[in-house]
């Protein structure tokens, strides 16, 4: 079920690391069959919110539903039906090195249905083909480039063509080339399987090549919502340092502290 056709409602969310606050009363909503960019800078919630929306962190205050179900971490029933419709991206990719390119793509089919080996074969094989590396199914993490290793990862991530795929980071590290196959299977897979996209990342031009919604996160709220478009005509000053890497505007370089004069013991 989704409603008003979004996949994901996040209303009044709240979460904190002991006395640090994330996120103070956020409210985001993941339109089903999209691709959103969740944008920022480091250290500002990005994938905090994303283990918060597969469960592995709990908020302190407020909802997550997907799908029409709402998430609860404690119903571990629920949690892990809701989780074997979610597939993850992990930055730079988290494949396990000592199994083979197919057998990394295998283990969510393995763990989470009762297909016969035969099916999964195949269904790996498909996967592999998507991504264009069928030819290294035999090959081992460490046999294959970074950006390979990001494309393989992608192949595990939708194989059980889930409804909801999160990426978090999956531009980091690429060379151009990389970055620019990696963007375009995000969205060829995305629209060939229906599925919905959460994509954390920093990467503007990348991103908003095929993102069709952007939230810009900053000190634990929402700075800017919109289209890539609309984003990108914004005159606030927040948004144009941002998209546009600037050294000077409203995000400043250094951490609030005590003139530097009073932490030395100079006199004024």
């Amino acid at each position: 079920m989704k409603q008003n056709g979004n996949l994901v409602e996040i209303r009044d969310l709240s979460f904190a690391y002991g006395d640090r606050e994330i996120l103070d009363n956020v409210d985001l909503s993941f339109k089903a069959g999209s691709i959103t960019a969740i944008m920022g800078a480091s250290g500002m919630g990005k994938t905090t919110l994303l283990k918060l929306i597969g469960g592995l962190l709990a908020p302190q205050t407020g909802t997550i539903t997907i799908g029409g179900t709402r998430l609860d971490v404690s119903d571990k029933k629920s949690l892990y039906e809701l989780r074997r419709n979610m597939g993850m991206l992990f930055q730079f990719g988290a494949l396990f090195t000592d199994l083979t390119v197919f057998e990394n793509v295998a283990f969510p089919l393995r763990e989470h249905t009762n297909l016969s080996e035969e099916i999964i074969r195949n269904l790996v094989l498909l996967k592999l083909d998507a991504v264009g590396l069928r030819g290294a199914a035999n090959l081992y993490p460490s046999e294959v480039s970074g950006g390979m290793s990001r494309r393989i990862a992608l192949a595990r991530a939708v194989a059980l063509d889930p409804m909801l795929v999160m990426y978090d980071e999956p531009f980091a590290g690429l060379d151009p080339i990389s970055m620019g196959v990696t963007s375009q299977l995000i969205k060829k897979l995305n629209d060939a399987l229906g599925s919905t996209s959460l994509i954390v990342t920093h990467d503007v031009q990348e991103t908003f090549e095929i993102a069709d919604y952007v939230y810009i996160i900053s000190s634990g709220q929402v700075a800017a919502k919109g289209t890539p478009q609309e984003l990108m005509q914004s005159t606030d000053p927040f948004i144009v340092q941002f998209l546009k890497g600037l050294p000077d505007g409203p995000v400043k370089f250094h951490y609030p502290a005590a003139a530097l004069s009073t932490e030395l013991g100079m006199k004024s």
